[in-house]
């Protein structure tokens, strides 16, 4: 199994518990790892084939920047939801960060793995 990575990938949208919280657009960090078979683009150099991380991209960043959750672990098993259900991969790993949560750390979230790995 390849895996296909997006690192990084930052996002404004609504989300924690908080009454303030519910009034602001905060930033919210996602890396992931999908597990696909990279062969028949690499064989046809085809991006038809192979799992295109800028598709990937788009659809979350406009799914995140749509929705509203109060809590990271919501937006990380939807996120991870759409990825296995709209694209074509057999796992996920989501990190899931969304810094400046706690003041004295860089980053705060969950790590989440969905599918079936092997």
């Amino acid at each position: 199994m390849d895996i296909v990575y997006i690192r990084e990938l930052e996002v404004e949208t609504v989300i924690g518990i908080y009454d303030w919280e519910r009034e602001i657009r905060q930033r919210v960090s996602l890396d992931l790892e999908m597990g696909t078979d990279i062969r028949p683009a690499a064989n046809t150099e085809d991006i038809d084939k192979t799992l295109n991380y800028k598709a990937v991209s788009d659809r979350l960043i406009t799914f995140i920047e749509q929705s509203e959750f109060l809590l990271v672990e919501t937006m990380a098993e939807q996120v991870a939801e759409i990825v296995l259900n709209e694209f074509d991969v057999s796992w996920v790993r989501l990190r899931l960060g969304k810094p400046g949560a706690v003041p004295q750390a860089r980053d705060v979230g969950v790590v989440i793995e969905r599918g079936e790995r092997f």
